[in-house]
């Protein structure tokens, strides 16, 4: 069978795309495996010390605050509703003081600390790569003319660092209508013959979207992973500037044990009141918070799912997601897959990594609070889907850290309310 015939069964619309090089991605099992690597190569020094200092301090805090507030529940005695309290005050309070000593790790660490992850130096001159990269723009009902306008920006970026032969373009829609679709296919042919070297850039429409996002990547990697090394996922809304990529590049090239190096995305682009609070938040104290997890998760970092590069070997061969078990909306695909991925990963022996302290990696935020809302619905089912991963065999403790955490985040509101 031909690529064309083969891309008119399985390909809405009118793709446009290189001969297929496929790449097996088998599912994986979350009641089999084991922990290949306990302790990776790129891990920092000193890692048992910092993950005692967040741990034990946040238990330290925890403990003396819980101590002050038994000593004024306990003047006339414990009620019931004073006892509820209580195991509600020590959970919210191990909540913020886990936090608090991670932000402090982080503040530490921005003023400090000027050590550089995996070879990666924002301030050395832009190094050489050598293998190829695929750049994989995910996309569902989205407004064409802004996701094309960011990706020519990024294209434009990349050629500018004088290495675009080495990086390739993909638009990966899972849009299912066809009006956009249709908007797609044209705003991509304008791309194409706004660009020099257009040969780098290809489009697909999904004819079946099965998996959403997680399933639109494992297609792209069974049909054309071969090619690539690594992959570097956006989001629609993502951009990022030439030079990060490269260094991102040049750090897995550098480093072959590493499966996924993750940046961290400063949020742009904000137009409304709500936008602009959330842009000024993210900027003040992100790369506080981004920092101080990335001191402590060392190579066992988590995924947010773009802006990341990934090792698409480590990626195929363990983040093959098979569907939950149950129905919805706990059962099913899994929706928040990136946690997974990075925890099948690492269980595979691939270390994971964030380098917060490269710039040029952005993202936009929702304008409105009913659209933060619409996206932390979904967000909250995918999180909380993770009560049935949390377990799974093998897997860094750390790893479980990210899920319980992220479940975490959908429990304290109700327990606020309580309190």
């Amino acid at each position: 069978m031909t690529t064309q015939t083969l891309n008119a069964v399985v390909d809405a619309g009118r793709a446009v795309l290189p001969v297929e090089t496929p790449m097996a991605m088998p599912e994986q099992s979350f009641r089999e495996g084991r922990l290949q690597v306990p302790r990776q190569r790129t891990a920092p020094r000193l890692m048992a010390l910092r993950r005692f200092y967040i741990l034990g301090g946040t238990a330290a805090m925890t403990i003396a605050a819980t101590t002050m507030m038994w000593k004024v529940l306990a003047v006339n005695g414990v009620s019931v509703l004073e006892a509820c309290l209580l195991c509600l005050f020590v959970a919210l309070f191990a909540w913020i003081a886990l936090s608090f000593a991670g932000a402090v790790a982080g503040f530490l660490t921005a003023v400090f600390d000027r050590g550089y992850k995996l070879g990666i130096d924002p301030d050395e001159p832009l190094p050489q790569v050598h293998t190829r990269t695929a750049l994989l723009m995910p996309t569902y009902n989205e407004d064409p003319r802004r996701l094309l306008a960011g990706l020519q920006a990024i294209y434009e970026s990349v050629a500018a660092t004088g290495q675009l032969a080495q990086f390739d373009f993909y638009v990966l829609s899972d849009t299912r209508r066809d009006d956009i679709g249709a908007a797609e296919e044209q705003a991509f042919e304008a791309l194409r013959d706004a660009v020099q070297g257009h040969e780098r850039l290809f489009y697909r429409r999904r004819g079946d979207n099965s998996g959403r996002k997680a399933g639109n990547i494992a297609d792209w990697v069974r049909r054309f992973g071969g090619g690539y090394p690594q992959m570097l996922i956006l989001d629609a809304d993502s951009l990022m500037t030439g030079d990060t990529i490269v260094r991102l590049v040049a750090g897995m090239e550098h480093n072959p044990d590493v499966g996924l190096i993750q940046t961290l995305p400063a949020v742009i682009g904000g137009r409304t009141l709500f936008a602009r609070m959330q842009q000024f938040g993210g900027r003040v104290y992100g790369p506080v918070i981004g920092r101080g997890v990335a001191w402590w998760h060392g190579a066992e970092s988590n995924y947010w799912g773009h802006n990341a590069i990934i090792r698409t070997e480590a990626f195929a061969e363990n983040a093959g997601l098979p569907p939950l078990p149950g129905r919805q909306p706990f059962g099913g695909h899994v929706l928040s897959h990136d946690f997974v991925e990075a925890a099948l990963m690492r269980r595979g022996g691939w270390a994971t990594h964030m380098v917060p302290y490269l710039k040029g990696s952005y993202e936009e935020g929702p304008p409105t609070l009913t659209d933060m809302l619409v996206r932390d619905r979904r967000w909250c089912q995918g999180n909380l889907q993770h009560a049935k991963v949390v377990g799974s065999k093998g897997l860094h403790w750390v790893s479980r850290m990210h899920m319980m955490i992220g479940i975490g985040h959908y429990f304290t509101a109700p327990m606020w309310a309580m309190l």
